[in-house]
């Protein structure tokens, strides 16, 4: 029977508070990159995740899907625009003023797509994630 992990949208109303709570529910006691590519890495399994794969259960999505909307999408952007390579201020210039006008992926959007990644028809299938959104 598969591992499962639930992480609770009540518990966090930004990028940042939703890596606490992998930290708290997925990989206690582990250092990871708490970003979006280390949120890949931890799916993968082998990292504080079983590598046979595991169901995660995301409990009040709909209240993540809210929360994690465009206001905290454009502040999350700002901060990217900030610290990205030049080459890169153009497209994420253009991303931000997307979220600006309430259009294109949101936070919840881009952490979604992460996981769907290592689900069964995604292109990272074999790590065997199932994704519960309730």
């Amino acid at each position: 029977m598969k591992h499962t992990y639930v992480i609770d949208g009540a518990r966090f109303s930004t990028l940042e508070s939703f890596f606490d709570e992998i930290s708290r529910v997925m990989v206690p006691n582990h250092e990871w990159g708490r970003n979006l590519d280390a949120f890949n890495d931890i799916l993968r399994g082998g990292f504080g995740t079983p590598e046979e794969g595991f169901d995660l259960r995301w409990v009040n999505s709909a209240t993540s899907r809210e929360k994690l909307g465009y206001p905290e999408t454009v502040r999350q952007l700002r901060m990217r625009l900030e610290r990205c390579h030049p080459s890169n201020q153009k497209d994420v210039a253009n991303e931000l003023k997307q979220a600006e006008l309430g259009a294109g992926p949101t936070v919840f959007d881009w952490l979604v797509d992460i996981v769907w990644e290592h689900c069964a028809d995604g292109t990272e299938s074999q790590n065997g994630v199932q994704l519960l959104l309730e």
